[in-house]
């Protein structure tokens, strides 16, 4: 399990798991828990570069950054330190 501190947001902590590229597993801690079990539902089963393309760079209000945006973050250092 690969854990991510996002920063800028409401959510704590991001726990993921990675088998074949894809994402089999996804905790948030904290957040909004509706949208964010929404968006763990969504992106469980689908391969990591397809969920950073379709998440990074989404804002939430006037903030810079998002818990998907922070996500694609993290799936981002995760592929890096592979």
């Amino acid at each position: 399990m690969y854990s991510y501190q996002p920063k800028g947001v409401c959510s704590k902590e991001i726990n993921f798991e990675i088998v074949d590229n894809r994402i089999t597993e996804i905790f948030f801690t904290g957040g909004c828990a509706g949208n964010l079990l929404g968006i763990s539902t969504l992106v469980k089963g689908m391969e990591v570069n397809v969920a950073i393309e379709k998440l990074k760079g989404i804002h939430c209000g006037d903030k810079n950054t998002s818990c998907p945006d922070q996500l694609a973050l993290a799936l981002e250092e995760f592929v890096a330190n592979s």
